[in-house]
């Protein structure tokens, strides 16, 4: 269930008690230390400890435990709680996955609940590990460089996004990728990852504007420190490119499909003009073969010398216009 937990003083980390409850009564007692700790999926049996030591609210324990939530952003009496869904994307399938993270912060502690495999925290702490002036800054420094992380991901998938994107569009216009009878269904998929991308960081927005004290009158949130709201306008300034740019994916996205089926529409009246030409070429010489076909006895042109080779000509000549017409027309 715990992945990792250590206590951190002075930007340090350090030797603590094995029993997280005596190492949170330990950070109390000193300023600059607090207790942070790392669990995965845990089960409600398993965090009941966690929840009655940190004394965590029951509603941000439920969502913690049950995992897909939106990220958001929630202040209870003596702690706050975040959501974030960190994503992953794999370009060779372009499958965009999503992941969720959960920190509880609080008075010199920090809780870490992961779901899913897209979660950058064991990259985080050691990052942090390695940057004792952040770290310093306890709580706030920790909840900071989770979504600093995930946000940062977020460019890069949108970068790949966008790279596969135009393949896709070259693909689709390219005049074999265009008639395939899989087109569409291709274009359909590469929206619905878009839209698996955008459900993870549309929400995310309003809780980093609340972090960054641009929200309603500016409020700071509790359990934050109040020099750390910068940094979080920085992060939600990148967030915000990325819903830019996803927005932009979208449109593109839903452009591409929608001239893909112009495209389809304008091959199919072609299909349907030539084989509209081609009936009217073959319709002449069968009407006439069909008259002659008839078994009538007085039919003057049978007994005519040259009535064979007249019709012949007579049939060929009338092709002949009518391939030049249909073709001047452009439809053969």
């Amino acid at each position: 269930m715990i992945v990792d937990c250590a206590i951190y003083r002075d930007g340090r980390r350090t030797e603590g008690p094995d029993d997280f409850s005596d190492a949170l009564d330990l950070c109390r007692l000193q300023d600059d230390a607090f207790v942070w700790i790392g669990l995965y999926e845990p089960t409600e049996k398993e965090f009941d400890r966690v929840t009655e030591e940190f004394g965590l609210h029951p509603l941000a324990v439920e969502d913690a435990l049950k995992a897909h939530q939106r990220p958001k952003l929630e202040v209870y009496d003596d702690s706050l709680f975040m959501v974030l869904k960190p994503v992953g994307y794999e370009p060779k399938s372009d499958i965009v996955s999503s992941g969720e993270v959960m920190v509880f912060i609080g008075d010199s502690f920090v809780v870490t609940v992961r779901h899913g495999e897209e979660a950058p925290l064991g990259a985080v702490r050691r990052r942090l590990e390695h940057e004792p002036e952040m770290l310093r800054h306890g709580p706030t420094a920790v909840l900071y460089t989770i979504a600093d992380a995930v946000v940062d991901h977020y460019v890069d998938v949108a970068d790949e996004l966008g790279t596969d994107l135009e393949e896709l569009e070259a693909d689709v216009f390219s005049p074999a990728g265009g008639s395939s009878r899989h087109t569409a269904s291709r274009i359909y998929a590469f929206k619905r990852q878009i839209l698996e991308f955008r459900r993870s960081t549309g929400p995310l927005a309003q809780p980093l504007t609340r972090l960054a004290g641009t929200g309603l009158f500016g409020a700071r949130v509790p359990f934050v420190h109040e020099k750390a709201q910068p940094f979080f306008r920085d992060v939600s300034d990148h967030l915000t490119r990325v819903n830019e740019a996803v927005e932009g994916l979208d449109r593109l996205v839903s452009d591409i499909l929608a001239a893909h089926l112009a495209q389809m529409s304008v091959r199919q009246n072609d299909d349907v003009r030539k084989i509209s030409a081609w009936a009217a070429m073959a319709a002449i010489p069968t009407m006439i073969a069909g008259i002659y076909g008839m078994n009538f006895e007085h039919m003057p042109e049978l007994r005519w010398t040259w009535s064979y080779p007249l019709l012949i000509a007579g049939m060929a000549a009338v092709e002949v216009l009518l391939y030049r017409l249909f073709k001047s027309r452009g439809w053969l």
